[in-house]
């Protein structure tokens, strides 16, 4: 807990759930990342529009918030190949889960959907999981 950071956290997830609110609202949409950049090409020209709008609304994000307050310094400690991997991982879990933790977790929780709800528990037990193999089998 060396960098809580209660206030950020707090504002960050108001942000996501009103955004959330308003692309269910106005569009009848869930805000799962990876069904939406993975649709990003497909459907109508409206439809297209929405997702860029979307996507280059979480690339311009940090930027954003660097008006506001500085940016958390980013470190990462693994190499190429486990990142590559891990990305693998994940693009596979989201297949396999027909959605991404923002989609289960964040909009189906909030719709009361029984799929999500397993499939953010599967999530973080997996999670808990490599966590606790990752520092306490393999000391990293």
């Amino acid at each position: 807990m060396t960098h809580f950071t209660p206030w950020q956290s707090l504002i960050g997830g108001l942000l996501i759930g009103f955004s959330t609110l308003l692309l269910i609202r106005w569009l009848g949409k869930v805000a799962g990342i990876s069904g939406i950049v993975g649709q990003l090409w497909a459907g109508t020209a409206t439809d297209k529009a929405w997702r860029l709008a979307f996507v280059i609304g979480l690339l311009l994000s940090p930027f954003i918030y660097q008006l506001f307050a500085v940016l958390p310094a980013i470190q990462i400690e693994a190499g190429l190949p486990v990142l590559v991997l891990a990305g693998l991982l994940v693009g596979f879990g989201t297949r396999l889960g027909s959605g991404c933790t923002s989609g289960h977790g964040v909009c189906g929780l909030s719709r009361l959907s029984l799929r999500s709800l397993v499939a953010t528990l599967t999530f973080m037990l997996v999670a808990m999981a490599v966590v606790w193999v990752m520092r306490h089998l393999l000391n990293n």
